[in-house]
C-alpha cells in the first residue's frame, strides 16, 4: 500500500517526550515482537502507531521462562515469557536496521536484574537510531530484578537515574500496579531524570488446572492484561496524571484497551498516548478502527487535536484523594 493509504488524520497528530507521533497509539513491548512480527498480517500497517515500544531487551541473551507461558482468562490473558531475546548487541546491530523509522517511532524496551545491567543496556541503546527507550522496572514474571526494583520507590528512582547518565534520548519509566504508592513512585521516577511515564504494567495473577491441581503457567503467576484490568489501570493513569502534570510528563496509558471508546477514557483521564497490545491478539488490525473512532469523537465535541482531550475528567484533585481514602 502506499503512503497515501496509511495517511491518518491530522488531529491524531501529537508531541510525546519531543517525539513527533502521527497517532496517539503505542504498541505496547511483548506484543509486537521487535516491530516486524505484524506486518506479515495482511492489512497491517506500522504507520497506524504512533510508538512501537520493541520487546524487552537484557544485556545477555535469555531464554525466557519454561512453558506454559500464555493462558486465556476471562477478559484476559496471562503471560510469563520470561523477557526472552537475544541480547542488546543482536537487537542493536542486527534487528534495529531492518526497521523503517519514517513509518513510525521506535521505542526499546530496557531490563534488567541489577541496576547497573539496566544502565548499560540504555547506554548501547544511546549508540543506536532507536528514538526513546522505555525502562522495565515492573516486569511481574521474572525472578529477579523487575518487581524488586518497579515496587520499591527508592530502587525505581536508582534505576532511573543510573539510566538517565547513559543517555540523552527520552526515558519513559513503565510503572508497577502492584505497588503501595503509585503516585510517589511516579515522582521519585520524575525527580531522577523520566521524561514521560507509563501507566501501567501488568498484574500479577495465576490460573491453576483442577485436573492436574498444578498451576497452568510454568512460572507459577504471570502477567494479567487485557480488558480484565482496565479499570484498576484508567484509576492509575488519573492518580499518576496528578503527579505527572505538576511536571509536565507525559504518560501512556495502557490496559485493556480494545476500543476508541477505551482509548478515549483514558485520555480523558490524562494520558497523552494510549497503549494497545492484549487487543492486538485477537484483531491485530485494530489500530485502524480505534484512530478512526477517536478521530470521530474530536470531530463530534470540536476538539481540533487529541492533546486537547488529555486530562479533560470533569472530577478535582482533591475529589479523587477523597474517594482514593474510603
Amino acid at each position: 500500500m502506499s503512503d497515501a493509504d496509511h495517511k491518518l488524520p491530522g488531529s491524531l497528530a501529537l508531541e510525546y517526550c519531543g517525539l513527533q507521533m502521527n497517532s496517539p497509539i503505542v504498541l505496547l513491548s511483548g506484543c509486537v515482537g521487535f516491530g516486524e512480527e505484524y506486518t506479515r498480517v495482511a492489512g497491517f500497517s506500522n504507520r497506524d502507531a504512533g510508538g512501537i515500544v520493541l520487546k524487552g531487551t537484557t544485556r545477555e541473551p535469555r531464554l525466557g521462562n519454561p512453558p506454559h507461558r500464555i493462558y486465556e482468562t476471562p477478559a484476559g490473558m496471562l503471560n510469563a515469557i520470561g523477557l526472552q531475546n537475544p541480547g542488546m548487541d543482536k537487537v542493536v546491530d542486527d534487528i534495529l536496521p531492518d526497521l523503517d523509522f519514517s513509518e513510525t517511532r521506535f521505542i526499546a524496551n530496557v531490563c534488567g536484574s541489577t541496576v547497573e545491567d539496566y544502565a548499560v543496556v540504555t547506554k548501547r541503546f544511546d549508540d543506536s537510531a532507536i528514538d526513546a527507550i522505555e525502562i522495565n522496572i515492573s516486569c511481574p514474571n521474572v525472578k529477579e530484578g523487575g518487581v524488586a526494583f518497579g515496587n520499591n520507590p527508592d530502587m525505581s528512582a536508582r534505576v532511573v537515574e543510573a539510566c538517565r547518565a547513559e543517555t540523552t534520548k527520552p526515558l519513559i519509566t513503565k510503572l508497577s500496579p502492584n505497588q503501595t504508592d503509585i503516585q510517589e513512585n511516579a515522582r521519585r521516577c520524575i525527580e531522577a531524570g523520566s521524561d514521560g511515564l507509563a501507566v501501567i504494567n501488568t498484574l500479577m495473577g495465576m490460573a491453576v488446572d483442577t485436573d492436574t491441581r498444578e498451576p497452568v503457567i510454568g512460572n507459577v503467576q504471570g502477567g494479567l492484561s487485557g480488558p480484565a484490568i482496565k479499570p484498576i489501570a484508567l484509576l492509575k493513569v488519573k492518580q499518576v496524571y496528578e503527579i505527572a502534570s505538576r511536571h509536565n510528563v507525559p504518560i501512556i496509558g495502557q490496559g485493556g484497551i480494545t476500543t476508541a471508546r477505551d482509548a478515549i477514557e483514558f485520555l480523558v483521564a490524562g494520558a497523552a498516548t494510549v497503549g494497545v497490545g492484549t487487543a492486538l491478539f485477537y484483531d491485530p488490525l485494530v489500530c485502524k478502527e480505534i484512530n478512526a473512532g477517536i478521530a470521530d469523537y474530536l470531530d463530534k465535541h470540536n476538539f481540533t487535536n487529541v492533546s486537547e482531550l488529555v486530562g479533560t475528567m470533569h472530577i478535582s484533585n482533591d475529589e479523587l484523594d477523597e474517594a482514593a481514602s474510603g
